[in-house]
């Protein structure tokens, strides 16, 4: 079951506070001043993630073109997140939200309790920290690059 709070269009996103694959905590109200994209995802390693994640890599132009800066978050712990990225070459934060267990896509209205994971979630902030489009996919239905695409252009125009 998930938490039917997903963050209401137009109002101010849910500040989070979560370390990267090195430990460094990474607080989202520190990024004002900066468009960012919020994309949860269920774990590391795991096929429709890895394909999702390396999608995104392979695209991250779309992302710096409009200033946008990618963060995405897993319940998983912050060593396998540093062993994955490693892996893949990712170059966008891997943010752990290990401890306290899923906090972050709890207020996010995306974690899965009877799981123990966080869905495919994805939300985009303008530099306000004001939530502009958000997704959110049922476990294994990756997000297709084209809706990235069309949210990311709203914030160019």
């Amino acid at each position: 079951m998930t938490d039917a709070r997903v963050p209401t269009l137009g109002a101010l996103a849910p500040d989070l506070t979560l370390p990267d694959t090195h430990g460094t905590p990474v607080t989202l109200s520190q990024l004002r001043g900066t468009p960012v994209a919020v994309v949860f995802y269920p774990f590391a390693f795991s096929g429709t993630c890895t394909g999702e994640l390396c999608e995104l890599r392979d695209n991250i132009a779309a992302f710096d073109e409009v200033g946008v800066r990618l963060l995405a978050v897993s319940c998983d712990a912050m060593f396998t997140l540093r062993a994955w990225s490693e892996q893949e070459g990712y170059t966008f934060d891997l943010l752990s939200d290990f401890w306290p267990h899923g906090a972050a896509a709890r207020a996010y209205g995306v974690f899965d309790e009877a799981s123990g994971h966080a869905l495919r979630g994805s939300f985009l902030l303008d530099a306000d920290g004001v939530l502009r489009w958000s997704v959110v996919h049922p476990r294994g239905q990756a997000r297709p690059l084209s809706a990235y695409r069309e949210a990311l252009a709203t914030l160019a125009g």
